[in-house]
């Protein structure tokens, strides 16, 4: 038995039984990541001997009859989950020496639970970009094609999940950044609710979008992951106080009169690659085949969503990022001994081209006289997608759509051609700007072996929804058991 292969419930079950200890299992990831992240290059900070510690740990709880879903499982963390005493870098010279001195919510969430840490992921810089070349330190490759893209901006933990050198990841999805990488890498992505998962201590991008989700190899492994990080937090204003559901519960129900609606606008949408609608439309015929009906629905400012989404994101951007200055934290020009000079070169040298690039556009955005007219519309933009899906949701139970228009593109292909990667991401960001529920599933294969995914969207707070529609499909099928060729 190959125990980097093992997925989280796997692997729980057999810590549970005593056949394997963490540590066992924990040294089995260590050396897979030694022996593949050389081809893959997903992590930027590895933390074995933190990891081999807490697998320790979790094995003296286990014996004394503490065990949760999570205890010794090793795990991935996004490069902007602060983590105590760990570098935590958003793929960004400028925090590039940076160590929190607390943890994240979702950190606190599975250290109570005994988890193992294997390392930090790499990502797109300050989680902008869509294919992982935007990080400042190295270029993650996807697994199952090293010449190709991982996606974004979770590439790093789509990358490792898919590799197996570690059983889950978290991530960060503002626009698609777990769910594209998710479909590009064939494993599961979750995007949750916002307000479900709490956002103290994931370092800002756009704090309207930005969401903590999973990244699995199973749906299973999903519900799991999502069970450990939800919940209401005080410390950040917009957890919602909602009960957390056990989402393991709900994965054996049928789909026997479950609505299925199908957005005209994402399939006619110019773009799309015909392997990707083939898969989805294969996809979809599974899931009729298990008991539920489709229906057809409308979305009618879809062809809005980008235009609207690439001004607030950015406009938030440009508030958010307008802390790292060089005075308190972070890299400082110290050649510079004039105030202003010392703050342009800081940010100059610390922020690469596509952060500078969307910094500019949002403070453009804001500035006075033009915020009514950019910042203002794309809000109102925000507001009708937004009740497109409500509208939409008193038709069916689940939306179903492809996660990104094409499989991964080679890498280089998009780097001097940025519009072309801001609407890869246009089945995924309207989630985002309507703060509802997404997860894309494996459900095929290009004709050049790289991974196509599913992707299902549900009303406000409709994860088990989402989980129980994606269940059914993956047991009906092969493709999250098969695995790349490194």
């Amino acid at each position: 038995m190959q125990l980097h292969t093992l997925t989280i419930s796997e692997a729980h079950d057999l810590l549970k039984r005593k056949k394997i200890t963490s540590v066992e299992l924990t040294r089995a990831v260590v050396d897979r990541i030694e022996a593949v992240e050389p081809k893959v290059l997903a992590f930027l900070t590895r933390t074995f001997e933190d990891a081999l510690e807490q697998a320790n740990a979790a094995d003296k709880a286990i014996a004394a009859g503490k065990i949760t879903p999570l205890t010794g499982i090793p795990l991935g963390i996004k490069d902007l989950i602060c983590t105590d005493g760990i570098r935590t870098t958003c793929g960004s010279h400028i925090l590039e020496d940076f160590i929190p001195p607390f943890d994240a919510f979702v950190m606190r969430k599975l250290k109570a639970q005994n988890a193992v840490i294997a390392g930090k992921l790499n990502m797109d810089e300050f989680a902008m970009g869509s294919t992982n070349e935007h990080s400042a330190f190295q270029v993650t490759h996807n697994p199952w094609g090293l010449e190709h893209s991982p996606g974004g901006s979770s590439g790093g933990s789509a990358a490792a999940v898919a590799a197996d050198m570690c059983l889950g990841a978290l991530g960060s999805d503002t626009g698609g950044s777990v769910r594209q990488p998710a479909s590009h890498c064939g494993v599961v992505g979750l995007k949750p609710t916002y307000g479900r998962v709490s956002r103290f201590g994931l370092v800002a991008f756009a704090s309207s979008l930005d969401q903590i989700g999973p990244l699995s190899k199973t749906v299973t492994d999903s519900a799991i992951l999502l069970q450990a990080i939800a919940g209401h937090d005080e410390a950040d204003s917009t957890s919602v106080p909602n009960g957390v559901p056990n989402y393991s519960a709900c994965l054996g129900r049928d789909l026997k009169g479950l609505r299925i609606g199908l957005p005209k606008e994402y399939f006619d949408i110019e773009g799309l690659d015909p392997q990707v609608a083939s898969a989805v439309k294969k996809a979809i015929d599974t899931l009729s085949g298990l008991g539920a009906q489709t229906v057809e629905v409308t979305l009618p400012h879809t062809e809005y969503g980008v235009a609207a989404y690439y001004i607030i994101a950015p406009s938030e951007a440009s508030s958010n990022l307008a802390r790292y200055d060089g005075v308190k934290y972070g890299l400082r020009d110290k050649q510079k001994t004039e105030l202003l000079e010392m703050y342009r070169g800081s940010r100059s040298q610390g922020f690469g081209p596509e952060v500078q690039r969307r910094i500019l556009i949002g403070t453009y955005c804001l500035s006075a006289g033009y915020y009514d007219a950019y910042y203002g519309k794309a809000s109102q933009i925000r507001t009708l997608i937004a009740r497109d899906f409500e509208q939409a949701f008193q038709k069916c139970d689940v939306i179903a759509a492809p996660a990104a228009p094409t499989p991964a593109t080679a890498l280089g292909e998009s780097l001097d051609d940025p519009l072309a990667m801001y609407l890869s991401d246009v089945f995924t960001l309207p989630a985002n700007l309507a703060g509802i529920p997404g997860i894309s599933v494996p459900c095929g294969f290009s004709d050049k072996g790289l991974p196509i995914g599913l992707q299902l969207l549900g009303g406000h707070f409709a994860e088990e929804t989402l989980f129980k529609t994606a269940y059914q499909f993956e047991q009906a099928t092969e493709f999250h058991k098969k695995r790349p060729p490194l």
